[in-house]
């Protein structure tokens, strides 16, 4: 395959020193044990594939202000675990320590730097040009060989650790990236057909986003609508939705979608499918509705049994189906039912994408996650990816690929 970026296989990583962006962002207890190391076991193959290499590895954990804004000490115990090898931690990013540890590292060493989000200038969205003028640029580029961006999830941010090095240093993806390009392109590709995308949870914009550049595109032969992006639907078409649930999409911030919802389905009538019935919250029980006779005060917590039987047939009977956002509040054992029957519908697609986020969650809890192509790892960047959006961390992977290809 082609491709507009360098990988593993485009570059000799034998005997050097890589400079390996990983996201090991995880959630973690009040006592800063981490609850979850699916991101740490993504990253695996990438690592093993760097055994003749010296690798440093920069990422982070949470944000300033966060509970949970905290140092790497504990993801180095974690991954060593996972990796069954010692990986040492180092409480310092660019300074003397982390330099002259760099300096002695021998081939097959792994080394974790500190929370790169502990310097002030990593969160900072600058050009991967003015990234490049700052000390940690500069020092760590010094000296490492090679620079690998295997953080997708992070990528559609211009953050420092994301795309500065791409102008110093020969640059390349790692497994991770590879992979999360790979599949969310052939989930655009229109190849296979139907392709069916289905879209909820709470982000409407975003979805939104989503629906009009795959329709206009013609990526989508249907977009199933579900949560509260169903809702904003359901509005645009008229139906009354009832005031708990406009007040809540007002309280997100997304009564103006209703009016890009209303356009979208005039442009595509038969491409965007709605619930045909819904599940209400009525005092912490589940009562489902069929739409056409809803008038209710009470809150829309799932579809209903119909519109999942609908929506289960169409998915289970595409050629590509990709998934993003759950069906309603699936936290909630008695509203998770439609985000459950979906998903195992989107098993029986022929090649499945789940976006990151509630629904990878939930694919998880359900133990489906190994039964998709694929699930992404990343929540934000890959709702931009689908939305036509370019990620500047894989811009800056293209900008460095012609850089190198030129040499």
């Amino acid at each position: 395959m082609t491709r507009d970026y360098l990988t593993i296989d485009d570059i000799s990583t034998k005997g050097k020193t890589v400079l390996c962006r990983l996201d090991l962002n995880s959630p973690m207890d009040p006592n800063g044990t981490i609850l979850d190391d699916s991101r740490f076991r993504s990253h695996i193959l990438t690592l093993k594939e760097l055994e003749d290499s010296k690798v440093v590895i920069l990422s982070h954990q949470s944000r300033p202000g966060k509970s949970d804004f905290t140092t790497m000490e504990p993801h180095s115990r974690i991954l060593s675990k996972l990796m069954k090898r010692n990986i040492n931690y180092i409480d310092d990013i660019f300074g003397s320590n982390a330099i002259d540890r760099i300096k002695k590292m021998e081939k097959s060493d792994i080394i974790m730097l500190e929370n790169t989000r502990f310097y002030s200038e990593e969160s900072l969205e600058r050009t991967p040009k003015d990234h490049k003028k700052t000390h940690m640029v500069r020092r760590l580029g010094a000296v490492c060989d090679i620079f690998m961006n295997d953080a997708f999830s992070v990528s559609h941010r211009s953050h420092l650790s994301v795309t500065g090095f791409t102008e110093t240093l020969p640059s390349i993806a790692g497994r991770v990236m590879e992979k999360e390009i790979d599949s969310l392109n052939k989930g655009m590709s229109c190849s296979e057909r139907p392709c069916i995308y289905v879209l909820g949870g709470a982000k409407v914009d975003d979805s939104i986003k989503v629906t009009k550049n795959v329709l206009e595109r013609g990526c989508a032969d249907r977009v199933l609508v579900t949560g509260v992006v169903a809702n904003v639907f359901l509005a645009a078409a008229g139906v009354n939705i009832g005031k708990s649930n406009i007040g809540f999409i007002e309280k997100q911030g997304y009564l103006s979608q209703i009016g890009i919802a209303k356009e979208l389905l005039l442009h595509f009538p038969n491409n965007i499918g709605l619930p045909v019935d819904v599940a209400l919250n009525k005092a912490e029980e589940r009562v489902e509705e069929k739409v056409s006779n809803l008038k209710t005060e009470f809150p829309i917590h799932d579809i209903g049994i119909e519109t999942m039987v609908q929506f289960s047939r169409e998915i289970s009977n595409s050629k590509t189906v990709v998934m993003n956002g759950p069906a309603g509040v699936f936290e909630n054992e008695k509203f998770a039912l439609g985000t459950r029957e979906l998903i195992k519908a989107g098993m029986k697609s022929g090649f499945s994408v789940i976006g990151g986020g509630h629904i990878a969650a939930a694919a998880e809890q359900m133990g489906a996650s190994n039964k998709f192509s694929h699930v992404s790892t990343g929540g934000g960047a890959c709702i931009d990816f689908l939305a036509g959006e370019k990620l500047p961390g894989i811009e800056a992977l293209k900008d460095a690929a012609k850089k190198y290809r030129k040499k």
